[in-house]
């Protein structure tokens, strides 16, 4: 194998291979190899797939989306079968690792929600650009989005997760009802290209030179050779509704329209219409998934499937507080599904609260009602106390007369910087675990001057350094007061790298 990629190198970028590193694959059954030259200077990725057919598929695909300027990898060369090919290297971050932030604490940044715009910019363009002059015969395995393909997910749904877990139900009720949910599917006719396996792990973030000069991050489309013709709804259902992704409702809606801009400059919309039909694509797209799932998981024993499980069904669990009444046996189902133990035991992630509380010693640290055991403590009562001057009995930590004696004072300044420097680092590992809770305490004397200070100082730098909630309590003077999670503005520019 190494011997014919080597064979390919050089003849479409006439340079001698060098290094030959195999690629991690995700749930794909074709391997990747990146080809470096001996001069370090170029590389490429090498494909062996596994299905002459599906090859060919991806070939065709991606010849024609190239020449219609969409983005998806140049293909350099191919092996005279079809099976072995070279494409061009687009880097190694997936749009899944760039959104990382945002996934893992459910806020995501000004950077990320741009390139997310993009990335659904483009798809709107593929499912449109890419269909015109589209020989859907060359898709594989049907060349379109039908009653058979439907009916393919759906029983995928039924034998491979609904009755692995155990649940007892109505088979031919059920069946049924997916026959009415495959004709309410069937309804939309759009002569359009349906990627069918839009997500984040099949998006690349490039960096490409544009026309000025400048340097851009772009998203790139890869593995799309399942591909037919088929409704747009499809793939927005699928890429917003990923399992993992962790959208917000109000994220989704954001990025919704996004996508109609740009679909409408390509085909007529009807808005209303397009999000009631997005529905029963969402619901249908996350029952095949679940199949897909409960497949490489159960049967195959692939782990990262099984980790995804509790996502999709906490995504099913949303989505089913407004269901549809078209098929009401199959949603019963569901429900029950969703409630049985075995998935009401698995935690899925929630965004990061921090509370953080001023308090006076003599009345003791506050409890933790969060019920993991409390946090950190900070004892203020070291530095220097604006309380023993007669002036400032007035006055609080949030009133300028202590905040200009305190920072005048300067002992505060290093103390501060210390403990938000381990904060700093458990907020971020917090958010990186996916837990929900952390607690900050500041105590003084009185819980007045100078535990006020330096728990609105450290509550504003976390809201604005992680975005996170933030609960502040301080709890002598009876002040309560929330500062909500937010994007985390960034001052990289784009095409800079994360």
């Amino acid at each position: 194998m190494e011997e014919l990629f080597c064979e390919l190198f050089q003849k479409s970028l006439g340079t001698r291979a060098g290094e030959i590193k195999a690629l991690t694959a995700s749930g794909s059954n074709r391997r990747y190899y990146r080809i470096t030259s001996e001069d370090q200077k170029t590389s490429a990725i090498g494909v062996e797939g596994t299905s002459k057919d599906e090859n060919r598929a991806f070939l065709y695909m991606a010849s024609h989306f190239a020449e219609k300027g969409l983005n998806v990898p140049k293909v350099l060369c191919a092996s005279s079968d079809g099976m072995n090919y070279i494409q061009e290297d687009l880097g190694d971050t997936l749009l899944f690792d760039y959104i990382a932030d945002g996934r893992k604490s459910g806020v995501f940044n000004d950077k990320e929600k741009e390139m997310l715009k993009k990335t659904l910019r483009a798809l709107a363009r593929l499912q449109t650009k890419g269909a015109e002059d589209f020989d859907f015969q060359q898709c594989y395995p049907q060349p379109e989005f039908n009653l058979r393909s439907i009916q393919w997910d759906l029983h995928y749904f039924k034998y491979c997760f609904l009755k692995a877990t155990g649940l007892d139900f109505q088979e031919n009720r059920l069946e049924d009802e997916f026959e009415r949910l495959a004709y309410i599917l069937l309804q939309q006719r759009m002569n359009t290209f349906m990627y069918r396996d839009f997500q984040s792990r099949n998006v690349m973030i490039a960096k490409k030179q544009q026309a000025d000069g400048s340097i851009e991050e772009e998203p790139y489309f890869i593995d799309f050779q399942g591909g037919r013709r088929g409704p747009v709804h499809y793939d927005v259902a699928s890429f917003l509704w990923q399992a993992k992704a962790n959208f917000s409702q109000e994220l989704r809606e954001e990025l919704i329209e996004t996508y109609l801009d740009e679909l409408e400059q390509h085909i007529n919309v009807d808005r209303d219409e397009f999000r009631e039909t997005l529905k029963h694509f969402v619901l249908f797209r996350t029952m095949q998934v679940l199949g897909a799932y409960g497949f490489r998981g159960y049967f195959e024993k692939k782990p990262h499937f099984l980790q995804s499980i509790p996502f999709a069904i906490e995504n099913l669990r949303q989505m089913l507080a407004d269901a549809s009444e078209d098929y009401p046996y199959l949603i019963e189902v569901l429900q029950n599904m969703t409630e049985m133990q075995q998935f009401k035991e698995v935690n899925v992630r929630q965004p990061l609260v921090v509370k953080i509380y001023s308090f006076s010693y003599k009345k003791g640290i506050p409890a933790d009602s969060s019920g993991n055991g409390g946090g950190f403590v900070f004892d203020c009562r070291g530095v220097n106390n604006p309380g023993k001057y007669e002036r400032y009995n007035f006055f609080t930590g949030m009133d300028e007369p202590v905040i200009q004696f305190i920072e005048e004072d300067g002992e505060m300044k290093p103390f501060l910087e210390a403990a938000q420097t381990m904060v700093d680092a458990s907020v971020k590992r917090y958010i990186e675990r996916g837990f929900r809770n952390l607690m900050v305490c500041f105590g003084c004397t009185g819980g007045q001057h100078r535990s006020v200070y330096a728990a609105e100082k450290t509550a504003q730098h976390i809201n604005e350094k992680f975005g996170v909630e933030v609960q502040l309590i301080h709890r002598e003077q009876d002040i309560e007061r929330q500062l909500p999670a937010h994007s985390v503005r960034t001052t990289q520019k784009q095409g800079e790298g994360k």
